[in-house]
C-alpha cells in the first residue's frame, strides 16, 4: 500500500512538472518570446495563456511597460561656443521583442546605455544650431518634436519606441552667467532706449503738429477779427455820415460834447488854446 501511494504521488509531481513546463502565460504588461532548441520561433504573444513543448522549447518575458531613462546632466555647447547645462529624462518601451532581444541581449541596462548615447548625440546637434536666449525664450514641445523625430530610427534599430524626451532644465554654469546676463541686460537697455527716442520722436512731432494748428487758429481767428472789425467800422461810418447828412449842427454839437467829455474827464485836466478857436465854437453865444 505504501508503494501504492509512493507511486501516486511521484506521478502526480510528475506531471506537475510537466504540466508546469509545457503551460506558460503572457500578461498585460509582458513581452515573450518562444525559442526552440535556442532560435526564435514565435514573438506576437498577447496576453493569455499559452502550451510549449518542454526542453525544446523556452519562453523569455520582457516589460512591455514604459520605461524611464533618467540622464545626468550634460554640458551642451551652443551656437555662440556658450556652454549649458541640460537636464532631461526619457521615456521608452519595447515595440519589436525579437529585435530588441537580438541587439541587447533583451537586457533593459544595455538598452539605456545605447538610448542615452543616442539622445545626448541628437541634443547636442539641436543645441549647437541654437542661442542661449533661443534656449531660455523657445517652446520646449518644439525641441521635443524635433528629438523624437530625429532619434526614431535609431531606437527601431534596437527594437524600442521613444515616447517621450522632457528637457526639465536648462541652467548656465556659473562662469557665464554673469556675462550672459550683462548681454541681456545691455540688449534690453538698447531696446528701452529704440523704445523711448521713437516716443521722443512721436511727441516732437505731436508738439509741431499742434503749434502749428494753434498758430492757424490764432490766424484765422485773427483774420476773422479784422473782419468784423472792418465791417464794423464802416457800418459806424455810415450812420455817422447818414446822421451828419441828416442835421449837420446837431452832428457837430454831439461829437463836440463826446470831446469835451474826453478833454476833461480827470481832475487838473489843463488846455492851453486860444479861446476864439473853434474846439469853444459852442461855448460862443448862440446866433
Amino acid at each position: 500500500m505504501n508503494q501504492i501511494n509512493k507511486l501516486i504521488v511521484a506521478a502526480a509531481a510528475a506531471l506537475l512538472i510537466l504540466v508546469y513546463n509545457t503551460v506558460f502565460t503572457v500578461g498585460e504588461a509582458e513581452k515573450a518570446i518562444k525559442f526552440q532548441l535556442g532560435e526564435i520561433v514565435r514573438d506576437d504573444y498577447t496576453p493569455g495563456l499559452y502550451l510549449k513543448i518542454p526542453f525544446i522549447n523556452n519562453v523569455k518575458k520582457f516589460d512591455a511597460r514604459i520605461l524611464t531613462l533618467e540622464s545626468r546632466p550634460e554640458r551642451y555647447l551652443t551656437s555662440e561656443k556658450k556652454n549649458v547645462i541640460v537636464d532631461y529624462f526619457t521615456k521608452w518601451r519595447v515595440k519589436d521583442v525579437s529585435t530588441f532581444y537580438k541587439k541587447v541581449s533583451g537586457d533593459i541596462t544595455q538598452a539605456n546605455v545605447r538610448l542615452d548615447q543616442n539622445v545626448k548625440d541628437a541634443t547636442r546637434s539641436e543645441f549647437s544650431r541654437r542661442t542661449i536666449g533661443q534656449l531660455l525664450l523657445s517652446e520646449r514641445n518644439e525641441l521635443r518634436d524635433i528629438l523624437l523625430k530625429a532619434l526614431a530610427p535609431k531606437a527601431g534599430e534596437l527594437g524600442v519606441e521613444l515616447v517621450d524626451i522632457r528637457i526639465m532644465r536648462v541652467d548656465l554654469p556659473s562662469e557665464v552667467s554673469s556675462s550672459v546676463y550683462r548681454r541681456m541686460e545691455a540688449e534690453r537697455a538698447r531696446v528701452a532706449r529704440d523704445f523711448r527716442s521713437r516716443g521722443a520722436e512721436m511727441a516732437e512731432r505731436i508738439r509741431a503738429d499742434a503749434d502749428r494748428q494753434r498758430e492757424i487758429t490764432l490766424a484765422e481767428a485773427y483774420r476773422d477779427a479784422e473782419l468784423k472789425r472792418g465791417e464794423g467800422d464802416a457800418t459806424a461810418s455810415e450812420v455817422y455820415a447818414q446822421a451828419y447828412g441828416r442835421n449837420k449842427d446837431f452832428f457837430n454839437f454831439y461829437r463836440s460834447l463826446a470831446a469835451y467829455q474826453g478833454a476833461f474827464q480827470g481832475e487838473g485836466n489843463t488846455i492851453v488854446i486860444e479861446p476864439d478857436s473853434e474846439f469853444f465854437r459852442f461855448f460862443k453865444k448862440s446866433r
